[in-house]
């Protein structure tokens, strides 16, 4: 196993021959990806959960986005930003989320997806907290349900919602955002890019 600091990459940096994988060794097998990684410590185990924890309903109500990782049937993978004031996620019982669609750009990708695999992962982040909620589950896709009403927003009742049955939660630790400076504004200079 190698402690060895990473090369940093820039954008701008040519990449040797011409082929940015030249040299490159991948992984081989789950084994020694073990043997890199070591074995996890059991409390990171035991943070796994099924049913949302006073602790996840805390998060929920202050929680303005959310990730949405979802699947085709072929493996493509996609990513989606979804957000609203803190809360915007309804907690229908203790393993059932719902996020209402509100208007975007209509492409609908996440929902194209899970019309063919249902899987998703959603990620929860609240500005300033160090703490970060992972929810793996499977979804259905609803038109109308009795609690589209309280999803509504600035007088728009949601079109869709995502209902998401929940396989697990988990309680990412915040190694990833205290790293990146997320929450951390004397770093955040020259990250303001032009959208």
């Amino acid at each position: 196993m190698s402690n060895a600091a990473p090369v940093a990459v820039t954008a701008d940096a040519p990449a040797p021959g011409g082929d940015p994988l030249a040299g490159a060794v991948p992984l081989r097998s789950a084994e020694q990806l073990r043997e890199i990684l070591g074995t996890p410590w059991p409390l990171v185990i035991d943070k796994v959960h099924e049913e949302l924890t006073e602790a996840d309903l805390d998060l929920l109500a202050r929680a303005p986005f959310c990730a949405v990782s979802t699947s085709d049937s072929d493996g493509n993978c996609d990513t989606s930003p979804r957000g609203g004031e803190p809360g915007f996620t309804r907690v229908l019982d203790a393993r059932t989320l719902a996020l209402p669609d509100l208007p975007g750009n209509r492409r609908g990708d996440s929902f194209h997806n899970i019309l063919s695999n249902p899987h998703v992962g959603l990620l929860y982040l609240i500005p300033g907290a160090m703490t970060v909620l992972r929810i793996n589950g499977r979804a259905r896709i609803l038109t109308d349900a009795p609690f589209f009403d309280v999803m509504t927003v600035k007088g728009r009742r949601p079109d869709l919602a995502l209902v998401v049955e929940i396989d697990e939660i988990y309680l990412h630790c915040p190694a990833s955002l205290k790293r990146s400076g997320m929450w951390t504004p004397e770093t955040w200079e020259g990250a303001a890019g032009k959208a």
